[in-house]
């Protein structure tokens, strides 16, 4: 059986669908979802400029509004993304 690989980030997955990422591990308390709320064109890529992130607790019985831990928005994908990384590290360690 093939093993899912996913791109991570301080050993954790990153998985993109569209203009949503998540970032961690759907088994533990605590993911982040990055919503890229618009791009630059840099070269031939596009790149995400601003980007909501929320920390979200990872139990999908709940409602959407009611998974939301703390959320902000950041004007680029790198910012967000270290924001994201202490949120989630902090979440993961007081959980």
């Amino acid at each position: 059986m093939a093993e899912n690989k996913f791109l991570t980030y301080k050993e954790k997955p990153l998985v993109r669908s569209g203009n949503v990422i998540y970032y961690g591990d759907m088994a533990e308390p605590f993911v982040i979802k990055f919503d890229v709320l618009s791009t630059v064109k840099d070269g031939d890529m596009e790149v995400p400029q601003k980007v909501k992130l929320q920390l979200l607790k990872s139990d999908i019985q709940l409602a959407e509004k009611d998974r939301i831990v703390k959320e902000t928005t950041k004007d680029s994908f790198f910012d967000a993304l270290d924001v994201g990384f202490v949120w989630l590290e902090r979440a993961l360690k007081d959980k």
